[in-house]
């Protein structure tokens, strides 16, 4: 049996409030405790974006009543909202911008970048979706403006290269890579069809040139983005996949398989967003895990409320036992322990 601590996924979609049909803050937390993970940061762009504090009052207010592990918030911009940045920083652990087309056709321009940037005055990072044409863009406005930034679901050969020209430039840049990068390729994703497809996309090669390059990923982050079976098997489906369950179980069989070390999954899973993300944690919230166990991963058994995973049918050795949150069992073989309203929103540290 192997201890960690509670592992902190900074990049989940929980579309909770607006598209609940997808997932909800219960589902979505419950997906978390049995994926290993006791702390989750919620994205901004669900169906009406969260741009305004009352917006942004309104998910918590949602969020309290329903979720069993502890949760933080992000802000979001269209550039527009530069007012509402200021009342919002209190309460969010960093602001997302998205430069690529993605869910929600939320997305900014150079500009605009310029403004946000200038107006983002604290030390919470600026999280970015940033694809190869649109990456170069945001790394000069950094060197322009020095706000730290962290790149999300870093997912070509040319971004994680650009990446750590500036790492070594001493840029103010963190970066995190998904599981389904790290462990599908490009012709597996083609297999799986539309429920292999996401934002961004899998590039041929990445994948080896990933793990060569591992030391310089900061976090391993699930970019959990549920959509219903019906949804993935319509005329156009949407991008994304869900991976709050299958993150940790994919990790310690690589870790079985010597390609990752139990140290460095803590560092990525747990000690790095803790840092990057400045959250506030607790000594007595830990998971218990038998790093032997040995199974296959089953759509039927999974928490999350669309029901499947691209992983499905994969062998995995590891598998959570027990979580604990705050000294209290909340998730023992496969069973959920506490009632929905358990979990904390998490404040920001000032």
């Amino acid at each position: 049996m192997i201890t960690l601590p509670g592992l902190i996924d900074p990049h989940v979609h929980l579309r909770d409030p607006g598209q609940t049909h997808k997932e909800d803050f219960f589902t979505g937390t419950s997906a978390a405790l049995a994926g290993g993970f006791t702390t989750v940061i919620d994205m901004p762009n669900n169906k009406v974006p969260i741009t305004t504090l009352a917006r942004l009052k309104e998910k918590i207010a949602t969020a309290k009543k329903k979720i069993v592990c502890d949760i933080g918030f992000y802000a979001g911009s269209l550039g527009e909202n530069l007012d509402e940045l200021k009342k919002m920083e209190p309460y969010v652990f960093g602001l997302k911008l998205y430069l690529n087309k993605t869910t929600g056709n939320y997305i900014i321009n150079e500009e605009k970048l310029n403004k946000i940037f200038q107006n983002w005055r604290t030390d919470k990072p600026i999280l970015i979706h940033a694809e190869d044409d649109t990456l170069p863009i945001v790394l000069n406005v950094v060197k322009k403006i020095k706000r730290r930034i962290h790149i999300c679901h870093v997912a070509s050969k040319r971004q994680l290269q650009l990446i750590i020209v500036a790492k070594k430039l001493s840029l103010p840049v963190t970066c995190g890579v998904t599981p389904h990068h790290l462990f599908l390729s490009k012709s597996a994703a083609h297999r799986l069809g539309p429920f292999g497809s996401m934002k961004p996309a899998i590039e041929a090669g990445y994948q080896e040139f990933l793990w060569k390059n591992f030391k310089y990923v900061d976090v391993i982050e699930s970019d959990h983005a549920p959509h219903t079976v019906e949804e993935k098997k319509s005329d156009k489906p949407p991008f994304g996949v869900p991976g709050l369950e299958t993150t940790l179980p994919l990790l310690l069989t690589a870790a079985s398989q010597k390609r990752v070390s139990i140290n460095q999954l803590i560092e990525k899973c747990f000690e790095n967003p803790r840092k990057i993300f400045n959250i506030k944690t607790d000594k007595n919230t830990y998971i218990e895990v038998d790093g032997q166990e040995e199974y296959i991963i089953d759509n039927k058994n999974l928490r999350t409320k669309c029901a499947w995973s691209p992983f499905a049918g994969w062998k995995v050795k590891g598998r959570v036992k027990r979580v604990f949150l705050r000294g209290k069992k909340v998730y023992e073989d496969g069973k959920l322990l506490v009632k929905p309203g358990f979990g904390k929103i998490l404040k920001p540290k000032k």
